[in-house]
C-alpha cells in the first residue's frame, strides 16, 4: 500500500501582490482503520474571505467612474482618434487600462459604432464587475445595446435609479422602448429626453426624432408624427416614412402614396421594403386593393426582408388579410411566425385562441382541406396545438382519420409525439398500445417495439400492461422472434388465443392441437368464431393423421354443422384421412368463416387468412 500524502498550501498576498506558496509538508502513512476521506481543496481567500478567482481583475475604476460627472448629453461622448485611443490602450498599465477602454468606449459611441463600444464594454465589466452599480457604465452599455438592436437588454442597463431623469439616459431610454413596441412609455419620456436630443446636431439628432415619430405613429398620434419630422428634409426616406404613414391614417391618400413612393425610389433595400408594406396597409384598410393581391405581395416581400418591426408589421397586415379572405392555412401560418418570433406585437392569447379555432376547423371532418393536407398543416404547427383534453381531442380525431384512411404511418407518428411530448406518466401506456398497434398495420413491427420499450418506465394498471404484453408479442413474432413471443404471452390473459394464432399462423400443427383447449363446449348453434375454433382443430388433426380423434370430433359437432353453411368444410376435414388431398383441404379452408379466436388480433398477426397446407396429410397407425 503507498504511503498517504497529504499536500498542504497556503497562500497570502504580499504587498506587492505576488503569492508565496509553502512547501508542501509530508505526514506518516495512518493505520488502515483510522483512514478517513480526504477534505476536499479549500480555495484561497482573501483578508475579506472571499475567493481569489472571484476578485476583480482590474479593481478601482469603478469608484473613479462612479466620481465623474454624469453624461447628460451628447457632449459627454468625447470622442478621440482612433489612433490615439488605441496607443493610450496600448501603452496602458493594470492600473491605467481601465480608464484607457473607458476613452476608447466612450469615443466610439460619439461616433455611433455601437458593436465595437459593446465589445469593450463588456470586457471593462468582465475584469471588474463593480461597473455594473455605475449609472454612468449602465448609460454606455445601455446606448451600445439600443445601437445593436437589443432593446429589452438596453431597457435593463438603462434601469438604473440614478438614469431616471437623467436627459440623456432618457433619449436612449426612449429609443429602446419605440424599439421594443412600447410606444405609450416611449412618448412618456420625450419630456425628459428633449434637452439631450436638443443638444444634438445632423443625424444623429435625426435618429432620435425618427424613433419619437414612430412611437408616435405606434400610439397612433399621426399629427405628432408629422410634426416630429417637420423639419428633417424633403427628400430624407426615414422622414417620409413617417410622413407617407401619418398622411393615410389622416386619410391624404394622394399625398401618402407620393411619400411612401419617394421612399421607395431613393431609400436603403429596408427603407424600400417598409415604404411597400406601408403603402400596402394604407390600400388594404381602404379596400383599395384586392386582398389576395395584397397578400401574394406581402409572402413575397417576406423572402426578401426578415425581422425586426417592418417584419412584424407584414405579418399583422398578412393575418388580417388571410382573415377577410377566410383562407385557414394562411391564418394558421401566419398567425404561427407572429406567435413565435414576435410574440409582443399583439395579445399572445388572443392570438393563441385564434390559431387553436383555426386548427379545429382544419381538422374537423368537414372540413374542405384533403386529409393530407390537414395533417400535414397539424405537424407543421403542433407546438401551437391546444394544451390539456382539447389538444389530445384533436390529436386523437386526426388519428383516427388517418387510421380510417389506412394511412397507418402518419397516424403513429401523430400518436407518437403525442404520446412522448405531451402524455405524462400512466397516460403513456394506451397510447404505447395503439402507436404499436398502427405501426404493426404499417408492417412496421421494430418501430411497435420501440415504442413500447421506449415508455417501459412509468407504473401502468394490470389491463394496460396485458395490452401492452399482446403488443409486444405480436411485434416480436412479427419480427421472426417466435420463441420470445410465446415466453411474453406467458401468463398473460387472452394469451393463448395469441398463442394458438401464432402457431396455426406458422403451421405448427402438434403445438396447435396441444395448445388449444377452446373447443365450445355449449350446445345448440355455434358462432362464427365457435364454427372456426372447430375447424382448425379439424386441419391440424388431419395433418397430423390423427383419424381417432378426427372421429370424435365429427360424433361431437356432425349434427350441429348439419345446419350451418360450413357443413361441407366440416364434413370434407372431418372425414377419412386418407381421402385428403391438398386440394379438398383448400376448397374447406376457403369456406371457413373469417372471425378468429383472437379477434382483431389476427389481423396483426397475419394481414391476411392462411393459405392451404401445400403438405398432403399424413396418416398415423
Amino acid at each position: 500500500m503507498r504511503p498517504l500524502v497529504v499536500i498542504t498550501a497556503s497562500l497570502s498576498l504580499t504587498a506587492s501582490g505576488l503569492a508565496q506558496t509553502v512547501p508542501p509538508k509530508t505526514q506518516e502513512p495512518a493505520p488502515a482503520d483510522a483512514a478517513k476521506p480526504a477534505e476536499p481543496p479549500v480555495e484561497p481567500e482573501n483578508s475579506d474571505g472571499q475567493p481569489l478567482d472571484k476578485l476583480p481583475r482590474l479593481p478601482g475604476f469603478a469608484a473613479s467612474l462612479a466620481n465623474e460627472p454624469p453624461i447628460t448629453d451628447v457632449s459627454g461622448w468625447k470622442t478621440l482618434p482612433d489612433q490615439d485611443a488605441w496607443k493610450a490602450i496600448v501603452g496602458s498599465t493594470e492600473r491605467s487600462r481601465q480608464s484607457a477602454r473607458w476613452q476608447l468606449a466612450r469615443s466610439l459611441l460619439g461616433k455611433g459604432r455601437a458593436p465595437e463600444a459593446y465589445g469593450v464594454l463588456v470586457a471593462m465589466g468582465e475584469d471588474d464587475p463593480d461597473l455594473a452599480l455605475v449609472a454612468t457604465y449602465r448609460l454606455a452599455l445601455g446606448a451600445a445595446l439600443v445601437g445593436l438592436g437589443r432593446f429589452p437588454d438596453a431597457l435593463a442597463a438603462l434601469s438604473a435609479e440614478l438614469l431616471a431623469t437623467n436627459p440623456e439616459a432618457c433619449a436612449w431610454r426612449m429609443r429602446a422602448l419605440a424599439g421594443a413596441a412600447m410606444p405609450a412609455d416611449a412618448l412618456q419620456q420625450w419630456a425628459c429626453a428633449r434637452p439631450a436630443i436638443a443638444a444634438r446636431r445632423g443625424k444623429t439628432r435625426a435618429t432620435f426624432m425618427l424613433a419619437a415619430a414612430d412611437a408616435a405613429l405606434q400610439a397612433n398620434q399621426p399629427a405628432l408624427a408629422l410634426a416630429l419630422v417637420q423639419k428633417m428634409p424633403e427628400a430624407d426616406p426615414a422622414a417620409n416614412l413617417i410622413r407617407g404613414r401619418s398622411l393615410f391614417r389622416l386619410d391624404k391618400v394622394q399625398d401618402a402614396k407620393m411619400r411612401l413612393n419617394q421612399a421607395k425610389g431613393n431609400g436603403s433595400p429596408e427603407q424600400r421594403v417598409d415604404a411597400r408594406i406601408a403603402l400596402l396597409e394604407g390600400l388594404a384598410e381602404r379596400d383599395l386593393v384586392k386582398p389576395k393581391q395584397a397578400y401574394d405581395d406581402l409572402e413575397r416581400l417576406s423572402y426578401i426582408w426578415r425581422g425586426g418591426q417592418i417584419e412584424r408589421r407584414g405579418l399583422m397586415l398578412r393575418l388580417k388579410l388571410a382573415t377577410e379572405m377566410d383562407n385557414h392555412p394562411a391564418m394558421l401560418r401566419t398567425g404561427a411566425a407572429l406567435f413565435r418570433y414576435h410574440p409582443a406585437a399583439m395579445d399572445s392569447s388572443i392570438l393563441l385562441a385564434g390559431l387553436h379555432d383555426r386548427l379545429r376547423m382544419i381538422l374537423a371532418p368537414e372540413s374542405k382541406i384533403s386529409l393530407p393536407d390537414a395533417a400535414g398543416l397539424f405537424w407543421e404547427y403542433r407546438d401551437l396545438s391546444p394544451a390539456g383534453a382539447g389538444g389530445d381531442f384533436l390529436v386523437s380525431q386526426l388519428a383516427d382519420r388517418l387510421q380510417g384512411a389506412r394511412l397507418y404511418d402518419r397516424a403513429a407518428e401523430l400518436l407518437n409525439y403525442q404520446m412522448t411530448a405531451r402524455a405524462k406518466d400512466v397516460a403513456q401506456g394506451p397510447l404505447s398500445v395503439r402507436v404499436a398497434k398502427l405501426y404493426i398495420l404499417e408492417g412496421r413491427p421494430e418501430q411497435a417495439l420501440r415504442a413500447l420499450r421506449g415508455s417501459d418506465g412509468n407504473i401502468y394498471p394490470e389491463e394496460i400492461v396485458w395490452d401492452r404484453l399482446r403488443m409486444e408479442a405480436i411485434a416480436l413474432h412479427l419480427l421472426g422472434r417466435t420463441d420470445e413471443a410465446l415466453a411474453v404471452l406467458d401468463g398473460v390473459p387472452d394469451g393463448a388465443a395469441i398463442r394458438n394464432e401464432i402457431e396455426w399462423s406458422r403451421r405448427n400443427w402438434r403445438a396447435f392441437v396441444d395448445s388449444d383447449r377452446q373447443l365450445p363446449t355449449r350446445p345448440g348453434q355455434l358462432t362464427e368464431v365457435e364454427q372456426t375454433v372447430v375447424l382448425r382443430r379439424a386441419v391440424a388433426l388431419a395433418m397430423l393423421g390423427r383419424e381417432a380423434a378426427l372421429a370424435q370430433l365429427r360424433a361431437r359437432y356432425a349434427a350441429i354443422f348439419a345446419e350451418l353453411p360450413t357443413a361441407t368444410a366440416f364434413d370434407l376435414l372431418t372425414g377419412p384421412v386418407d381421402q385428403l388431398d391438398t386440394e379438398k383441404i383448400a376448397r374447406a379452408m376457403a369456406a371457413m368463416p373469417t372471425a378468429s379466436p383472437a379477434g382483431d388480433v389476427a389481423d396483426l398477426l397475419t394481414g391476411a387468412a392462411p393459405a392451404a397446407p401445400k403438405l398432403s396429410p399424413r396418416k398415423t397407425t
